[in-house]
C-alpha cells in the first residue's frame, strides 16, 4: 500500500470486506454507501473520473439490496457495494459513450455480460467512468468528457485507457471499478494512480457488450485499492469462489526492464524493492522487446477495420489525435500481422518453458511515473522518449501473449505512484492476486544476491 492522495475520499480508508461486515452487522446500509459515493463524486468532480452518474438507478438498486439483506437473501461480498464501470461497457438504460462524439447520446438496451454478473452479485452500479476515446490510448486525456486527472498530482495523467476507473478508486470515490485492458489499459492507470489492477487471461471474462478495440486481445478486468478487494470483484466477474492460491515457495523471475524499454531507474528500483522479502532470480525472455511491435501489428489491423466506416463517414467526430492514430493503424499490412503472429508463437513457446522454472515474472508496470497532462514526449537520461510508447512498453508484450498480469502499488517516486507488474501462466489470476497481497504486506529485507535462471 502507499499513502493516500491529498484529497482522499471516504472509501479510500475502507476495504470491501470491512464494508460488507458493516452492512451485515447493521452499522451501515447500501443506501448510505451509495450516498457516500455520490457525495465524493461531486466533491472530487475536478478529477473528471466520471462521465455519467446514475443517482436514481443507484439509489433504487441500493434500496433493493438493503431489502434483500434484511430478508436474509445474501448475494455475497459485493451485495450493496458501490461499483463504477468504464464507459465502453454497456449498461442498460444508462448512457454509454465510448468517450466519443460518435456515441455521445447512446443509451444501450442491455447490460454487458460482465455488468449482468455484477448485478447478480448484488453490486450497485453508481456510474460510468471516463475512458480514452474508444479505449484507444494509454494516456486517458483524449475523450469526449476531457482529460482525467491523477489524484496524486493535479497536473498529471491518470493513465489510460481505463483512466476514470483508476482515478475513482484511487481517490476513494468508490471502492471498486471495472476496466478493460487490450495492451495495458487496466494496468497502466492502476500503476499511475497507485491501485491494484488485473488484466485476466484472454477469454476469462466474457466481453459481450463491451465496445472492442482489438477482439483478439481485449479483456475485462477488476480494479481496487487492495489485492483482496480485487479478488472479490474478480470472483463476481467470473462466478468463482475457489480457495485463495498458495504462494509459499513461489518462484519469481525478474525481467530486466531495460530489455523492454528505457525507464526511470528510480521506478525500477521501487518495483524491485517490493519483491525484497522473497527469493527472486533474474530471467531473460527471448525477443520480448519485439513483442511490442507484434502487439501493434496485430492490434492495428483489427482496430482499423472496426473504425474504417466511421472514419470515412464522419472523421470530424473523432479527437484529432485518435483519428491520426487510427489512420496510421491502417498502414500496417497483413504481411506485418502474419509476421507478428509467427513471432508471438515463437515467444509463447519460450515463455511456456520459462514458466517451468518460475511461477511469476516481475517487472515495473510502466517505466515512468505519471507524465504531465498533455505530454507526448519525455526526456530519459537525455534522450527524448515517446510517452505513449513508454506507457505501453512493459504491459503490451504480455497482452499479445494472452497472459494474466496484475499491477500493484510500489511506493511513490517524487510523490507519484510507481507500479510493480506480476505475470503468470494462463488461468493463474488467483496466484497473481495472492502474490500481490503477500507483497503488499511483506516487510523489506536487506538486499541479497540474485541468481541467473
Amino acid at each position: 500500500m502507499i499513502g493516500l492522495p491529498p484529497e482522499a475520499g471516504w472509501f479510500a480508508r475502507r476495504t470491501v470486506a470491512g464494508l460488507a461486515g458493516d452492512l451485515r452487522a447493521g452499522r451501515s446500509s447500501p443506501g448510505e454507501l451509495v450516498e457516500r459515493a455520490l457525495a465524493e463524486a461531486s466533491r472530487l468532480h475536478g478529477l473528471n473520473a466520471f462521465v455519467t452518474l446514475d443517482g436514481a438507478g443507484a439509489r433504487e438498486a441500493a434500496e433493493r439490496a438493503g431489502r434483500e439483506l434484511a430478508a436474509g437473501r445474501d448475494r455475497g461480498p459485493l451485495h450493496g457495494i458501490p461499483v463504477a464501470v468504464k464507459d465502453v461497457v454497456d449498461t442498460a438504460g444508462l448512457r454509454t459513450t465510448m468517450g466519443s462524439r460518435h456515441y455521445a447520446d447512446r443509451v444501450p438496451e442491455h447490460d454487458a455480460e460482465c455488468v449482468r454478473r455484477l448485478r447478480a452479485a448484488g453490486a450497485v452500479i453508481v456510474g460510468k467512468t471516463a475512458t480514452h476515446e474508444f479505449a484507444f490510448g494509454p494516456t486517458g486525456d483524449r475523450s469526449l468528457s476531457g482529460a482525467t486527472r491523477n489524484p496524486y498530482g493535479d497536473g498529471r495523467l491518470a493513465g489510460g485507457s481505463s483512466s476514470g476507473s483508476a482515478a475513482a478508486v484511487a481517490a476513494g470515490i468508490v471502492p471498486l471499478a471495472v476496466g478493460t485492458d487490450t495492451g495495458g489499459s487496466v494496468r497502466i492507470p492502476a500503476a499511475c494512480c497507485g491501485i491494484v489492477g488485473l488484466k485476466p487471461t484472454l477469454g476469462a471474462v466474457p466481453t459481450g457488450g463491451v465496445f472492442p478495440v482489438s477482439s483478439s486481445l481485449d479483456t475485462v478486468g477488476p480494479m481496487a485499492r487492495t489485492a483482496g478487494d480485487c479478488l472479490l470483484l474478480w470472483n463476481a466477474l467470473t462466478g468463482g469462489g475457489a480457495p485463495d492460491a498458495d504462494v509459499s515457495g513461489v518462484r519469481v523471475g525478474w525481467v530486466a526492464p531495460d530489455a523492454l524499454h528505457p525507464g526511470d531507474p528510480r521506478v525500477a528500483a521501487a518495483a524491485r524493492a517490493v519483491l525484497g522479502p522473497l527469493p527472486v532470480r533474474d530471467v531473460a525472455v527471448p525477443d520480448v522487446a519485439r513483442l511490442r511491435w507484434a502487439y501493434t501489428a496485430i492490434q492495428s489491423g483489427e482496430v482499423h477495420r472496426l473504425h474504417a466506416g466511421r472514419m470515412a463517414a464522419a472523421p470530424e467526430l473523432y479527437d484529432a489525435e485518435v483519428l491520426a492514430r487510427l489512420r496510421a493503424a491502417g498502414r500496417i499490412t497483413e504481411k506485418d500481422a502474419a509476421t507478428a503472429r509467427e513471432l508471438r508463437e515463437r515467444v509463447r513457446r519460450a515463455v511456456t518453458a520459462l514458466f517451468g522454472r518460475v511461477e511469476i515474472l516481475a517487472m515495473p508496470t510502466v517505466p515512468v511515473v505519471a507524465p504531465p497532462l498533455g505530454a507526448r514526449t519525455l526526456v530519459l537520461d537525455g534522450t527524448p522518449v515517446d510517452v505513449r510508447a513508454a506507457l505501453l512498453a512493459y504491459t503490451s508484450p504480455w497482452s499479445v501473449l494472452g497472459l494474466p498480469a496484475v499491477s500493484l502499488p510500489a511506493g511513490l517516486v517524487d510523490g507519484l505512484p510507481a507500479g510493480l507488474q506480476l505475470v503468470a501462466r494462463p488461468g493463474a489470476e488467483r496466484l497473481l492476486l495472492a502474490a500481490a497481497a503477500r507483497y503488499a504486506h511483506a516487510e523489506p529485507v536487506p538486499d541479497g544476491p540474485t541468481t541467473q535462471a
